[in-house]
């Protein structure tokens, strides 16, 4: 071989060795890109956490935000995987074989060649020309340009450009990864927070139970101070009625010493008073201490407004704090969902772009697990909401006296008549009740001695009727009844009751208890039913759905109770909805009928009640005595008056009737609406006669009201109103009272209502009936709308609730769920909100109410501008979206 031939294959060796290096190294940026990429899918699969909702397996992985990194580097990977045939076949060109080749090329030509066997040299010389025929195949391949190129590629970074359609491919590639379960990726948004919203809720129980203790404390502490008072003008003369021994307290008397709290004072100087031995000393300090302690432990806490003491506040604040974390309690489903959320915020970090869920069933998706998350976050929000809020305490006792009472109650703080409390009831029950606990896990709410007593005597008799006279808490008792199931194993339970009160029970429930409500009514009554099923909670249906129910296949098992609100629409035996509601009762181990009726009003149908609970009581049919009559039925039958049991609070009673609309009442309202007319917009629900809720709901008051005894007064503004409740109302209907009637028959017409007896109604337009009248004999009062001015409703209330007024009065708000009442009460009380300081600080305030009132103009504006943005616009949104 010549010198030239060895030039030329030494030339060629070299340009092949620069082309393998250039290999090598794309083969190790491709390897350490794939390994990166490995590293990153395993990572990702390794923050997989198993949850488990509603007894359903779930899978969620989050992809935080620094996890696009890891997302670049598989996409990096897998991009890289895929090379075009022309570009795999290059690099595989460049094979162990050239690497051969180019060491016996070099060989071949290089110093040892004479020391070479002629093997060797011919195995140097085809390697030569091996080489130069790859080599032309490299240039017109472009192998020298193509392979940096390759290089380049390799190690610039990728974009990923959209992350959520990177994130979905990438899950829907692996194998093991689809085996999970339909994939739906969702944003992350919904699970920021999740973390601290869990840590919140979790605080909140050690929270209550502080503050449990700081409101006995304090409460002990106004007992105190009352003691001191009571003993400091106690008389030495009652050491005698502590002690059986004669006592000389003319000694104490000559000393100056002549209150028992002077003895317990002074108390070591007693045995140096004339007549006075070491012997009797001890016998007056001891006397005087039972006398204390005797006095301390008979006082109750007492709140006087006009005496607003540093104590009393004190305890005041410490029962609003209390009241505030018990109102912040998680209901058992949100308390279910705290552990599998405290998983998800700690793979999350708190903060993800995406989240991926995995459900092989479509009964739990990602939707309902955005709606947990969001109701956990709520419920940290209301917490902390709660439990941030300054405001006066006395402010907070006025507004909502008998949560404060109730909550006293519980700490044994007041005192109760006990004969009140158990109604007729024998003995042997009252006996039973007693020793009957009310598990209170899943109650939101404080329960005074006489609830507390009504729902346990529910739990021990099983089946009964609660006719406590309205405002005594029916509801509350109901609902304490059925978390007491709920915490011993019972997951679901059913309220029958009118539609007029379907919103009422559902409001109740999720404000005082944890547990879920679910509304069996309406349009979405399906969804509702299915949800219930699966979750369990408190179903709210009405007598008339329950025909839809039966056509469900509906099954009463696993029920635990039903209530049956308002059970005097079920007192005909033979009605379809009595015999539908009666074969519930019979279904289910428990059931709760509700009245407010006396049953001595009507007997027979009373009866009809007492035989749906319990037909095993042996009861007379045949000329029965109430006294008789009311023996018979005491196992399943409690009431009680609010007389007997409401001593100690002020004797005004308010309730919200929120009610649902009607379809005609919505008809009338959405053409109000429309029309841009407020004023029709106000008389909407009440103005279709018997098909309006409201009138439905004011009829069952009235006739409530009759049965207890009570008149009844109702305002509203306007004169189309008035006449169709005159028109609606049976019985003795006084009015309608207007501003055109005059002055001499305005007083004529209270007069003849005042004599009609138990059961009247007067009709009075709001403004004529508040002023310069005095109502006292109406003890029940009915608003059918919210007033724009709260002066409005302040003055008619107190036409009612005067001096001469022997009895509680109560007034009933009737308010739609949705429109206009809604949206005044809201904006009146963003209003008050705003001139709240104002009015804490101003004398002026205090005797010109009418300085928290706004402009009707403004009120109205607003008010049509939002409820036409909320029934047209988004609506026309919607059929824009479809088409």
């Amino acid at each position: 071989m010549g010198r030239d031939d060895r030039a030329r294959i030494k030339a060629l060796a070299h340009t092949a060795s620069e082309l393998i290096k250039q290999a090598e190294e794309l083969r190790k940026v491709r390897r350490q890109v794939g390994e990166l990429g490995a590293a990153a899918d395993a990572e990702l699969r390794q923050r997989v956490v198993d949850l488990e909702f509603d007894s359903e397996q779930i899978k969620v992985l989050p992809l935080r935000p620094g996890d696009v990194d890891l997302l670049a580097s598989i996409e990096k990977a897998r991009q890289l995987r895929m090379l075009s045939a022309s570009d795999r076949s290059l690099i595989d060109s460049l094979s162990p074989d050239v690497e051969r080749a180019v060491d016996d090329a070099r060989g071949s030509v290089g110093a040892r060649r004479i020391f070479m066997s002629k093997e060797k040299r011919e195995a140097g010389r085809q390697a030569g020309e091996f080489l130069e025929r790859y080599l032309e195949w490299a240039e017109v391949e472009k192998v020298s340009d193509r392979l940096p190129s390759l290089i380049v590629t390799a190690t610039e970074s990728s974009s990923l450009g959209d992350v959520r359609s990177a994130f979905t491919d990438w899950l829907s590639k692996p194998r093991e990864i689809r085996a999970w379960g339909d994939v739906t990726v969702i944003d992350g948004a919904p699970a920021t927070g999740l973390g601290s919203a869990v840590t919140t809720i979790k605080r909140v129980a050690d929270a209550e139970n502080q503050a449990r203790a700081d409101a006995l404390e304090a409460g002990n502490t106004v007992r105190h101070v009352e003691t001191e008072k009571l003993i400091s003008d106690m008389p030495v003369e009652r050491l005698k009625d502590a002690t059986r021994d004669r006592l000389r307290v003319n000694a104490l008397t000559d000393a100056g010493i002549t209150t028992v709290a002077q003895v317990m004072e002074h108390g070591e100087v007693l045995e140096g008073l004339p007549g006075v031995g070491q012997t009797t000393a001890t016998r007056m300090r001891g006397a005087a201490q039972t006398l204390w302690q005797t006095t301390y432990e008979e006082m109750p806490v007492r709140i006087d407004i006009n005496s607003r003491t540093s104590h009393g506040t004190n305890l005041l604040k410490a029962l609003g704090s209390w009241r505030a974390l018990r109102a912040g309690q998680p209901t058992a489903r949100e308390t279910e969902l705290l552990q599998p959320m405290a998983a998800l915020a700690a793979s999350a970090l708190d903060t993800p772009l995406l989240l991926a869920v995995f459900a092989k069933r479509d009964s739990y998706t990602a939707d309902h697990l955005v709606q947990d998350m969001h109701a956990v976050k709520t419920r940290a929000q209301s917490i902390s909401a709660a439990t941030n809020t300054v405001t006066d305490p006395w402010d907070g006792f006025m507004e909502h006296p008998a949560d404060y009472f109730a909550l006293l109650s519980e700490l044994g703080l007041l005192t109760e008549d006990e004969n009140s409390i158990f109604g007729d009831l024998p003995t042997e029950v009252i006996e039973a009740v007693r020793q009957q606990e009310l598990d209170g896990k899943h109650l939101r709410a404080s329960l005074r001695g006489y609830q507390s007593f009504g729902a346990r005597f529910a739990l021990v008799q099983k089946k009964v009727i609660i006719g406590d006279e309205m405002g005594l808490g029916k509801t509350i008792e109901s609902i304490a009844v059925l978390t007491h199931l709920r915490a011993r194993g019972s997951h679901h339970a059913l309220v029958i009751c009118p539609a007029a009160v379907v919103t009422n029970w559902m409001r109740e429930v999720a404000a005082k208890s944890t547990l879920r409500p679910h509304r069996l009514h309406g349009s979405q009554r399906e969804s509702a039913l299915r949800q219930w099923s699966r979750t369990g909670g408190v179903a709210v249906t009405t007598f008339e759905t329950l025909a839809w129910l039966s056509s469900e296949d509906f099954s009463t098992d696993g029920i635990g109770c039903v209530i049956v609100d308002e059970a005097h629409y079920i007192k005909n035996p033979h009605a379809q909805r009595s015999l539908r509601t009666v074969k519930i009762i019979n279904d289910l181990p428990r059931a709760m009928l509700l009245t407010g009726t006396p049953l001595e009003n009507r007997l027979d149908e009373f009866r009809n009640l007492v035989e749906y609970v319990r037909p095993d009581l042996a009861i007379d049919a045949t000329e029965l005595s109430p006294r008789r009559f009311r023996q018979q039925v005491a196992p399943a039958y409690l009431r009680r008056n609010q007389e007997d049991v409401l001593t100690e609070l002020p004797e005004l009673v308010e309730v919200e009737e929120w009610l649902p609309l009607s379809a005609e009442d919505m008809n009338a309202y959405r053409a109000a609406v429309s029309e841009g007319n407020f004023m029709a917009m106000r008389q909407a629900a009440m103005t279709q006669g018997k098909k309006s809720q409201k009138m439905a709901r004011l009829l069952d008051l009235i006739e409530e009201a009759e049965s207890n005894e009570r008149r009844v007064i109702v305002f509203s503004h306007f004169r189309s109103v008035l006449d169709e409740v005159v028109r609606a109302l049976p019985g003795k209907v006084f009015g309608p009272l207007t501003g055109s009637v005059p002055a001499a028959r305005r007083q004529e017409m209270v007069d003849k209502f005042s004599a009609a007896g138990h059961g009247a109604v007067l009709v009075s337009q709001i403004v004529a009936g508040g002023v310069g009248l005095n109502i006292q004999a109406a003890s029940v009062v009915v608003i059918c709308e919210p007033q724009l001015k709260p002066t409005t409703e302040w003055q008619a209330i107190a036409r009612a609730r005067r001096m001469g007024q022997l009895e509680s009065v109560q007034v009933h708000r009737l308010l739609t769920e949705e429109g206009v009442d809604l949206r005044v009460t809201e904006i009146l009380a963003r209003k008050r909100e705003l001139f709240e300081d104002f009015a804490r600080v101003s004398d002026i305030a205090d005797s010109a109410p009418e300085a928290v009132d706004i402009s009707e103009a403004e009120l109205a504006r607003e008010v049509i501008a939002e409820e036409r943005e909320r029934l047209f616009t988004k609506e026309r949104s919607a059929r824009d979206a479809v088409v």
